[in-house]
């Protein structure tokens, strides 16, 4: 019974990351996005009922029907409350349909554009720009507090308080979900990229969970990205960088990771591994993406990611460094400032980027840490194995922690 359920739960840990975006979605369209806790209770309540059944009953033959089969029954029975009704949501519905019990589906077309819709609308410019996107990771990516907060470097009590905010406004306001028009877009497409961006990294790099790499989630944001490149209200150089950064990491992602789960370093991957369908898809976007003037932070970071698809070339290193000087003049952050280290070590050695790292003093970043153990190894092991420790001491992923360890032990003998 224990393995049955703990198997149940993986599924649904699956199906929930997979499905849930596309169901709050869908009922949101019709409830509006004032009475959003209404569509979340009815898809967790069926998630919960999912649980139950299934431990007693088994797994059903296709568990994403039945889900979309309860989902829209408990609509369906939400809209006979005749009291709640009439009282909460009866003056919502009657502009959006002119039925009293709307047929909600779920097929595929009007979850496309239930989807496209929902992005824009929870990037309301009544919030604030930080505000609107962790309201997006949390209601339509499916996010944890503890990932939104690990996503913006910050603490959760802050992330809390900005979904407070953003949900109170949401309540507040009038905004109904509608055709997109150029004014949204140029209030909210960037906010929109953010988010897509962000669920992107959680997937490409998991900091909270034990599956170092979530492919489930890079596969949500490249589907997500080209929907709005889809679009042409959409389709901007922007847009068209991003989704060839996506492509471009995406390529690596069967060789990132051994049978174990830990993290394989870009010089000892097996570039076989690598998907040549999705670099060269990766190619075509990102020549698109550089026909107009701008050079946005997904230009610098495709351009960076170009240059890793192609191991042979000798000048590399100093044209990604050079990509990096610029990123982090656009859009600093200490992954960047990280990361711009690292390539100096390979461009300049790694006494040059020790002293580049700690000026940084990043104490707390297990990154930063993991970044001072490798570039100490060829110069002090002990100052390595004290680096990497430091850095298992912080991490919160297990594999993470596992491979650390095993570093440790390495060094030390």
């Amino acid at each position: 019974m224990e393995a049955t359920q703990l198997n149940n739960n993986t599924l649904l840990t699956e199906l929930y990351r997979q499905e849930y975006l596309k169901m709050i979605a869908v009922l949101c369209r019709y409830f509006g996005l004032k009475h959003i806790e209404i569509a979340e209770d009815i898809i967790g309540e069926t998630f919960l009922k999912a649980s139950e059944s299934w431990t007693i009953a088994g797994v059903p033959e296709n568990p994403v029907a039945w889900l979309y089969t309860v989902a829209q029954n408990k609509t369906k029975d939400h809209f006979k409350r005749a009291t709640l009704f009439d009282t909460k949501i009866a003056a919502n519905i009657k502009q959006n349909t002119a039925e009293p019990e709307p047929d909600v589906e779920f097929g595929s077309e009007p979850i496309g554009d239930s989807q496209l819709a929902m992005i824009f609308a929870v990037c309301d410019p009544g919030n604030s720009a930080g505000s609107q996107i962790c309201l997006a990771l949390r209601i339509l990516c499916g996010f944890t507090i503890e990932e939104i907060a690990n996503a913006f470097l910050t603490r959760t009590e802050t992330i809390k308080k900005r979904l407070h905010r953003a949900k109170t406004s949401l309540r507040n306001s009038h905004f109904q979900i509608g055709v997109l028009t150029e004014s949204n877009i140029k209030f909210r497409l960037n906010n929109v990229l953010k988010t897509l961006y962000l669920l992107f990294n959680e997937g490409y790099f998991s900091k909270t969970n034990d599956q170092l790499i979530r492919n489930e989630l890079c596969a949500e944001a490249i589907r997500l990205t080209l929907i709005l490149t889809a679009n042409p209200l959409t389709d901007t150089t922007q847009t068209k960088a991003l989704l060839a950064l996506m492509c471009y990491q995406s390529s690596r992602l069967e060789a990132r990771t051994n049978n174990s789960g830990e993290i394989i370093l870009y010089d000892e991957q097996d570039q076989n591994l690598w998907n040549k369908d999705l670099i060269e898809k990766g190619n075509y976007y990102f020549v698109q993406s550089c026909q107009g003037d701008q050079a946005s932070k997904y230009h610098l970071e495709a351009g960076i990611a170009y240059w890793h698809t192609k191991p042979a070339d000798r000048d590399k290193w100093q044209h990604i460094l050079q990509l990096y000087n610029q990123l982090i003049l656009i859009e600093y952050s200490p992954v960047t400032a990280l990361n711009r280290a690292f390539a100096i070590a390979r461009v300049y050695g790694h006494e040059k980027a020790i002293r580049e790292t700690e000026k940084l003093k990043l104490i707390d970043s297990d990154h930063y840490h993991k970044l001072l153990g490798y570039l100490y190894e060829t110069v002090d092991v002990d100052k390595a194995v004290e680096q990497y420790s430091l850095a298992a001491q912080i991490t919160r992923a297990k594999t993470v922690k596992q491979a650390l360890n095993k570093k440790i032990e390495q060094l030390r003998r």
